[in-house]
């Protein structure tokens, strides 16, 4: 019988999706139960049938490996191209905490504290204002108590405002210039507020403690010694080619409709395009569990520490205090990393002291020391009401939880 290209096409899509699969065997070693993990693809299939998302990447691992990856979908719902374990998402804030890691790297290297005030390292930023009052046509200003420290801008704590970048190719010290001449909203450390300025103003300290631009820093420290080979600023025209598209739904028109990623102002592939240190990078799921398994495993990978036990101790435990943080229940944050303190809602499943970070469009990732596990769900939907507390992560995140038996 003749076998057209489309029973061809099918042919390598279910090798590919076999493949993803763990093995029971391989499942059973790594202490999960094979059988109840296929919920997770059944329970994300869900979502793209029901129109709220065109498709879903998801990881499941623990220290010693993957256990579990699958996809589900389209990448692309008018060409229906079905979705695939190697497509590369635009992970948004998930580059947050990678940039915190450069940070806590160079601290272990004696050439930032985070106790440092940032004006130490970027001169731009001493003698700041803070404002004091507003009025209807008025602001008054005054000096704050203490300067920003590299700690409030891990921490979300600085009271620096956002600040959009005005052209796609700003440098970060064009950014870093013009954050230091905007008023801070607060009291350094009495507030916590989401702020990319902050990121973007570390990894601007990144450059200057290190004397190499901020994406070179993490391509030579972080990607290429771990094998993220598709963790990138600027994909390449193959990887573009893999980067599934962002939907939204928009009112008065029925189904998914494609949108653009928000921040995006140049060519993708343009490497005169800004890397942001607050949002800017892509990735794939098993490129970034090699990262997340490092940080499980307390900052060391394949014999080599990249953070020091200290360093990962601060990044993934508390450091706010009492303050309000986070955008679910219950959470702390740590330095880059959000923290979870009190267990509920979305993360009632999860353990005290699990650590992990969302994207603007839905990704997300979080690890558990506890039960030693690694989640990973990758998705591109724009405008869902709070991608941390999405109905898409508290399935993903069931369905993996009770597939754990030792």
């Amino acid at each position: 019988m003749k076998t057209t290209l489309r029973h061809c096409f099918a042919l390598v899509l279910l090798s590919l999706v076999v493949a993803a699969h763990a093995a029971p065997s391989h499942a059973a070693a790594l202490g999960m139960d094979a059988a109840k993990l296929k919920e997770i693809p059944r329970r994300m299939q869900k979502f793209v049938d029901e129109g709220v998302i065109a498709g879903a990447v998801t990881l499941v691992a623990r220290r010693e490996g993957i256990v579990r990856l699958d996809a589900v979908g389209f990448s692309d719902l008018a060409a229906r191209k079905p979705m695939r374990t190697d497509d590369l998402f635009w992970i948004a804030s998930m580059t947050k905490p990678i940039t915190a890691t450069a940070v806590m790297m160079l601290q272990d290297e004696g050439k930032l504290s985070v106790e440092d005030p940032v004006e130490k390292h970027l001169p731009e930023f001493k003698g700041q204002w803070m404002i004091s009052e507003r009025g209807k046509d008025s602001l008054m200003l005054k000096r704050p108590a203490r300067p920003v420290t590299v700690r409030d801008l891990l921490t979300h704590t600085s009271g620096l405002a956002n600040l959009d970048a005005p052209r796609f190719n700003c440098s970060l010290a064009e950014l870093a210039m013009a954050y230091s001449q905007m008023p801070l909203q607060f009291e350094p450390g009495s507030k916590w507020a989401y702020s990319n300025s902050g990121i973007n103003t570390l990894g601007r300290i990144v450059e200057a403690a290190s004397g190499r631009p901020f994406a070179e820093f993490l391509d030579t420290r972080l990607f290429k010694p771990l094998r993220m080979k598709d963790t990138t600023f600027w994909p390449s025209a193959s990887q573009a080619r893999r980067i599934a598209k962002s939907y939204t739904i928009v009112e008065g028109r029925s189904g998914l409709v494609e949108t653009n990623v928000f921040y995006l102002k140049g060519p993708l592939t343009s490497r005169a395009r800004t890397a942001f240190p607050a949002g800017g990078l892509y990735s794939t799921a098993p490129d970034l569990a090699k990262f997340y398994r490092m940080m499980l495993a307390g900052g060391t990978s394949g014999g080599r520490r990249y953070v020091s036990r200290s360093a990962f101790e601060q990044m993934t435990s508390a450091q706010t205090g009492e303050l309000k943080t986070g955008f679910v229940d219950g959470m702390s944050f740590g330095f880059g990393w959000a923290v979870v303190r009190q267990p509920q809602g979305v993360t009632a499943m999860l353990s005290p002291g699990t650590f992990g970070h969302g994207g603007a469009y839905g990704t997300q990732a979080w690890m558990d020391p506890k039960q030693n596990l690694i989640l990973v769900l990758m998705i591109q939907r724009a405008k869902l009401n709070n991608a941390d507390n999405s109905d898409i992560r508290r399935a993903f995140q069931e369905a993996a939880v009770a597939a754990i038996v030792r």
